[in-house]
């Protein structure tokens, strides 16, 4: 049965967004989920906010919004709670694109920004990344016109790992016309080891038309729960909630967040820990012959081109869950070390 109501015709040729897989026996790879269940603190937490699920949560996120600002150092009419930064990004769209407006940003990077782009009514531009797997700055400085309103840049970049470096980024957001809104996707912020990869709110005050993304959906561990958080220009930010869903960021997500941010110490540590993994991995993958662009985040990327979907099969049958993204290439998040080990031999074993 169809419905006799006519639907907007873009959506036919709208991209899904494809999570990870999970496989029963499998280990699963491809979310980019860090192998860790939340903090106990966190499942304490939670347990006392759902017992209390009969009410309705904070529609303002108050409590949170003002712990991320003593957190960060920013006034709390600065910071705009989502449901996770994914939620955010398509309210960033809605706020600044009318229709015809145009989203600039790098392809490949999240899978999102296209699809928030076409259901703001707004038309993505991507631009291909360079030939290292990064941003390519130039190329999205000349991809901008009259009619661009959002530019997304994601530092360290999703699915390659690869990370923009201080003096070339300020460099390009000087360069930005201003009244074209930069979104500085810093989702996986906490697993970088580069100091020369800049913390963007270092940027904020400088540049007034930059706005900042993180989440708790990586290092903090509650991608289940779906917290995220924008930090920018306080006109902005009360944009960002007029055009919030009501009551969009649950109890136990507000209660999670803040009790994450209680162990935060702990929480970066493991991050740390999780970071030098994925440099074990990528240095097994390069000594078994494979190009592995250097990574910033919680993964690496396997630009395997056309080989892509034979990889992510091999996988499979090793029982690894990878997430590919044909015909560039297979993006790795890293699991237990006993799951990456399963991984690599996975990997040592394709041919």
């Amino acid at each position: 049965m169809s419905s006799p109501t006519p639907l907007r015709p873009d959506l036919s040729a709208l991209p899904a967004y494809v999570a990870g897989r999970t496989v029963a026996g499998a280990v699963k790879l491809a979310s980019n989920e860090v192998a860790l269940p939340p903090h106990p603190h966190v499942q304490q937490a939670v347990a006392e906010a759902v017992a209390l699920g009969n009410r309705y949560p904070d529609i303002t996120v108050s409590a949170l919004s003002h712990r991320l600002a003593d957190h960060l150092g920013v006034a709390p009419e600065r910071i705009a709670v989502g449901c996770g930064s994914v939620a955010l990004c398509g309210q960033l769209v809605s706020a600044v694109c009318s229709p015809g407006d145009e989203v600039v940003f790098a392809w490949r990077s999240f899978e999102a920004y296209p699809i928030v782009s076409v259901i703001g009514h707004a038309t993505p531009v991507p631009v291909p990344n360079t030939a290292a797997h990064g941003h390519d700055l130039e190329a999205m400085l000349a991809a901008v016109t009259d009619r661009t309103r959002l530019l997304f840049v994601c530092n360290p970049n999703n699915p390659t790992g690869t990370a923009l470096r201080r003096a070339e980024l300020v460099d390009f957001l000087a360069r930005v016309p201003e009244h074209v809104l930069v979104v500085l996707d810093e989702a996986y912020r906490e697993f970088v080891s580069d100091p020369d990869v800049p913390d963007a709110l270092t940027l904020l005050d400088a540049h007034p038309h930059v706005v900042v993304l993180r989440t708790f959906s990586k290092a903090h561990r509650l991608a289940g729960l779906r917290v995220g958080y924008a930090v920018g220009p306080a006109d902005l930010v009360a944009a960002l909630r007029s055009v919030s869903v009501p009551f969009s960021v649950s109890s136990p997500a507000q209660a999670a967040a803040i009790a994450a941010l209680d162990v935060l110490g702990e929480l970066e540590a493991d991050a740390r820990a999780t970071a030098e993994e994925v440099g074990r991995m990528a240095a097994a993958l390069r000594s078994a012959g494979y190009e592995v662009p250097e990574t910033q985040a919680n993964f690496v990327w396997l630009p395997l081109g056309d080989r892509t979907q034979d990889f992510v099969a091999h996988a499979l049958d090793h029982k690894v869950v990878v997430r590919g993204f044909h015909p560039d290439g297979v993006r790795v998040s890293a699991g237990a070390p006993e799951e990456n080990d399963l991984f690599l031999a996975a990997a040592a074993a394709f041919s």
